[in-house]
């Protein structure tokens, strides 16, 4: 990896436009010319003469150089070792098709529920550090996305593929629970926590909600739920065979009962999301209230390599001497 330990001296190389400018000013030719006068027919120019004006080059060529040398470019590798064991953390989302509902709005934009989740979870992820995440998607079915990893950017992805009915349309709270339990015993760790989101009554599945909590409490893992969408009807947007596009509004129930008994049964919390603002300032909360003290190790191999263009600078430096004094010499 290329590094400059010194990247300020880059600023030295505004002054090469201005001496390249100053140059052309000072030997401009004059406003009459000796040849109007005295014109001179069928000489032409020799090889030498044409090689002149790459003269000059020589000299801003050896400055550039120095001007990088003095950045002291580095080459070298640089290692992060994390000597902590951090939190495991399973995202559990809802991908029900009421999840297509229409009340949000994200910088001015409506957009449905989970491209708002998308966007908080996304930020939620690109501040932990240390963590293994994992995530599991639940509609109808609950599965594993992605087990546990560090690998964030691999889950930053995987969010952006998520579409709305890909695991079914209802809604199985308590497979979703169960399925990121066993994620949960695949790594041990100190602490384990589930973040469950979602918008409807579980209305599938065959581990009730209530029963997946409790096998969460006797393994010592804590849930925060969260709740999303607003209170009452929600628009959705459908394609009708006769009118085309349209908005229809639909009632919209969460079990906000059910969802607090677990978090208040697993040690966590429960949380209402309305709206945009909302949702992250829910995830704010959350990142807060489980954060571990990471300890970073940093280790750097770095060399020198600025004399690779220190040593072609000195040498060019005298050729542009020897030049300009023998056989390109000017004569004011």
């Amino acid at each position: 990896m290329l590094r400059f330990a010194s990247p300020w001296f880059f600023l030295l190389l505004l002054l090469v436009p201005f001496l390249i400018w100053y140059r052309r000013w000072r030997h401009r030719p004059p406003t009459m010319a000796s040849s109007a006068l005295f014109p001179v027919v069928g000489i032409g120019s020799s090889a030498v003469l044409r090689l002149q004006p790459l003269v000059p080059a020589i000299k801003y060529m050896a400055l550039v150089l120095i001007i990088v040398a003095l950045a002291r470019p580095q080459w070298g590798t640089e290692r992060t070792e994390v000597q902590t064991e951090g939190i495991n953390i399973v995202l559990a989302l809802d991908l029900s098709t009421s999840m297509a509902a229409l009340d949000f709005k994200k910088k001015g934009r409506v957009v449905d529920r989970l491209e708002a989740v998308k966007g908080v979870v996304q930020d939620f992820v690109a501040g932990r550090t240390g963590d293994r995440i994992g995530m599991v998607v639940f509609g109808t079915h609950a599965y594993t996305q992605l087990p546990l990893t560090r690998d964030y950017n691999t889950m930053v992805s995987m969010l952006d593929r998520l579409k709305i009915g890909a695991a079914g349309e209802r809604t199985a709270i308590g497979d979703a629970i169960g399925i990121s339990i066993k994620r949960l015993a695949d790594i041990e760790s100190k602490s384990n926590i589930i973040i469950l989101l979602t918008d409807g009554q579980s209305n599938a599945g065959e581990l009730s909600p209530d029963t997946a909590g409790q096998i969460a409490k006797e393994k010592n893992i804590k849930i925060y739920t969260i709740g999303v969408g607003t209170r009452g009807k929600a628009p959705f947007r459908v394609n009708d065979p006769l009118f085309g596009e349209r908005y229809v509004y639909q009632r919209v129930n969460i079990d906000e009962d059910t969802l607090n008994a677990i978090a208040e049964k697993t040690g966590g919390l429960y949380f209402r999301a309305e709206d945009f603002s909302g949702l992250q300032q829910i995830y704010d909360t959350i990142d807060k209230l489980e954060k571990t003290e990471v300890k970073v190790d940093i280790f750097a191999d770095y060399s020198e390599i600025y004399p690779w263009l220190l040593f072609p600078a000195i040498l060019l430096l005298p050729l542009y001497v020897i030049l300009r004094n023998t056989r390109y010499l000017v004569v004011p």
